[in-house]
């Protein structure tokens, strides 16, 4: 399969922002860090977006590397279009 093209809902860009925020609340580089993992997980999807599991609803999830998160998403075949609908922490974490 050819890469795809991936793109975030509203809820998704503000659960990344929540997330940046946090960490780097919690150490000075430690958002960058959580953003660049982020990005490696985003890179896997667009290669292969089918590698991830189906959880619910034609869902798939993948972990953020190093990072309590899953990055929860649906492929659009017709279009080549990976949909990032959330990227939710798998623990709960303090605000």
């Amino acid at each position: 399969m050819n890469p795809v093209t991936v793109g975030f809902s509203p809820r998704a860009l503000d659960d990344v922002k929540q997330a940046v925020d946090y960490y780097e609340s919690q150490q000075p580089g430690l958002g960058n860090r959580f953003s660049a993992q982020l990005q490696i997980s985003l890179q896997a999807i667009k290669r292969n977006p089918f590698f991830a599991a189906v959880r619910y609803d034609q869902v798939r999830c993948t972990q953020i590397k190093k990072f309590p998160y899953l990055v929860h998403y649906y492929i659009d075949t017709s279009q080549s279009f990976a949909y990032i609908i959330a990227v939710y922490p798998t623990l709960k974490l303090p605000r």
